[in-house]
């Protein structure tokens, strides 16, 4: 980043842990395209966010964990590691975003609609960056459904608390 610019934060979803306290393909899978986007430059720094699901450490720890593995020095990497739902790795994201950051959502393509949704009915922009992967289509339309369901609540939880703010 050159002086004056502004930072590019790179907010990645959580996703599970796999039982062996491992990362699960689709956290693997979002945080690979965050350091692809971190080593092409097109972001200053990784927000990584989730905490303890039901397995193993908390998905952004063991996130960080990948990506110092792959050559991510920690001062370029956030560790927000107390969320538990998307609405939740958004709102304690954007208190570890500086203010006038440029954000760049990171997460699987059927998930980035209602995540980018939920941050601007918060009343932030942001980009989105989708980790493109293959699932059974069985798995896709499970989660398309799910999101499709969740956006709701989400909206809902983001409209609550921009008003209580």
């Amino acid at each position: 980043m050159n002086e004056g610019d502004v930072e590019t934060c790179a907010v990645v979803l959580g996703a599970a842990v796999a039982p062996d306290g491992s990362a699960s393909p689709t956290l693997a899978l979002r945080t690979a395209h965050a350091f692809a986007l971190w080593r092409s430059g097109r972001v200053d720094r990784i927000v990584l966010t989730g905490g303890v699901g039901r397995h193993g450490a908390a998905e952004a720890v063991v996130a960080a964990r990948l990506a110092r593995a792959a050559g991510v020095p920690g001062a370029a990497l956030v560790i927000e590691d107390r969320s538990a739902t998307t609405f939740d790795n958004l709102r304690r994201a954007l208190a570890l975003v500086p203010p006038g950051a440029v954000i760049v959502l990171v997460s699987n393509r059927w998930h980035l609609p209602r995540a980018w949704l939920t941050l601007r009915l918060m009343g932030r922009r942001a980009r989105v960056s989708g980790a493109v992967g293959r699932a059974p289509w069985r798995a896709t339309l499970l989660a398309i459904l799910r999101e499709a369901l969740a956006t709701p609540l989400s909206a809902a939880r983001a409209l609550r608390w921009r008003v209580r703010r």
